[in-house]
């Protein structure tokens, strides 16, 4: 069966925060850990790290709490494997203070704030709020 690591992080976080699961470990990807970083970078998410298994890497989640309420609200991947979704600058747009959409631009992965101040547009990649 072949999934979409993106969506199944997603899953995972989401499954994770519904039982109150102080961390979360997954298959480590590069693309993976850059979406954690910017969710660290946002504050949306404690802090993540890189464990070592054996042959496997993991990349391991510490999710954030207000209370006993997540951080993160929700999350939702916008393009997937078998419908890419594009923007430019002027439709990467998330109302601000609603939360934020990660977007793979051509210099690396952002959030939208940063791309629009950069004039860069990209693939939607998920959004979270």
């Amino acid at each position: 069966m072949n999934t979409d690591p993106i969506s199944d992080m997603i899953v995972r976080i989401k499954n994770a925060q519904a039982v109150g699961f102080p961390a979360v470990e997954l298959p480590y990807s590069k693309i993976k850990f850059q979406i954690a970083e910017l969710l660290v970078k946002e504050g949306l998410i404690d802090k993540t790290e890189k464990k070592f298994k054996k042959t496997n890497k993991i990349l391991k989640l510490f999710l954030k709490y207000d209370g006993k309420e997540p951080v993160i609200k929700g999350m939702k991947r916008l393009s997937k494997p078998g419908r890419r979704v594009y923007g430019n600058k002027k439709e990467i747009g998330f109302r601000s203070g609603q939360g934020i959409r990660i977007i793979s631009t051509s210099q690396g992965l952002m959030n939208a704030r940063e791309a629009k101040k950069n004039n860069l547009g990209g693939e939607l990649i998920c959004q979270v709020w």
